[in-house]
């Protein structure tokens, strides 16, 4: 088999860690030209690996190449995940797909950030949590940027308000917003989406009083994280471009589109 192919998507896929490691090299070289095109420091963005459905073997290569913060997209997922590598005493979780309130308990336990809060009660539920546990939680407010029905998040003219109301719930750190671009190859449309999350951003820290303390802008995937650089991304959520192509499209796994 030739392990230096790529898959139709154009992500190769990771056999060893030889592979991992190259795909994950392959990325820091796409986000350091990113930022040199962008005028921006490499150090300015950050790379979150997206490890949905990536079985323990690669995490654990992940891990060994440097990797200490991964991101899951559902909560059970990243539990059994977090209770399988609890010997890798360094490695952090952060949560970044839609979370049901029932679940707010299991990422107060073990969750280091959530990316994707949208509602007032979920919000209090995990404050809730979290007290219980003696933890806070980073956490970045999901903005629907793209208005496709399919999406979570919440509309750009009902942050504010929502920002302002999380003040109320202390072991919350807001840090910042995060949103998914439009499902399409449309990049003019794509860019949008990250324009609007920036501007939001911008607002959000010109408007609140704790505004000096919101600078996380979340946004862009494998496919398109250099656009979300150019616009000011200062995470991006990468997944196949490092683990490898998945089996199934994201439609079998999630009924959202939630790619990276």
């Amino acid at each position: 088999m030739n392990h230096t192919a790529t898959t139709s998507q154009g992500f190769r896929p990771v056999f060893s860690s030889d592979d991992l490691q190259r795909n994950l090299a392959a990325v820091n070289a796409r986000i350091r030209q990113a930022c040199e095109h962008s005028g921006r420091q490499p150090d300015s963005v950050r790379l979150l690996p997206v490890s949905k459905t990536v079985d323990l073997a690669r995490i654990r290569m992940a891990h060994a190449a440097g990797c200490t913060l991964l991101g899951e997209n559902k909560v059970q997922e990243a539990w059994s995940k977090a209770q399988s590598t609890t010997d890798l005493t360094d490695l952090r979780w952060a949560v970044i797909g839609h979370l049901q309130t029932n679940k707010a308990r299991i990422v107060a336990r073990f969750a280091s950030e959530f990316q994707a809060l949208d509602s007032l009660r979920l919000a209090a539920e995990l404050d809730k949590r979290l007290s219980r546990e003696e933890r806070c939680l980073d956490v970045l407010v999901q903005v629907n940027t793209s208005g496709e029905a399919s999406k979570y998040g919440l509309e750009p003219a009902q942050l504010e308000t929502f920002m302002r109301q999380l003040t109320a719930f202390p072991t919350l750190r807001v840090k910042g917003l995060m949103t998914l671009a439009a499902l399409t190859t449309d990049q003019q449309r794509i860019r949008r989406c990250f324009v609007l999350l920036r501007q939001q951003l911008q607002q959000m820290q010109q408007q609140l009083s704790y505004g000096d303390q919101l600078y996380e802008l979340s946004m862009g995937m494998s496919s398109d994280f250099e656009l979300a650089i150019h616009e000011g991304a200062t995470t991006v959520r990468v997944g196949q471009a490092i683990f490898g192509p998945r089996a199934l499209p994201d439609s079998y796994y999630w009924p959202e589109q939630t790619g990276a």
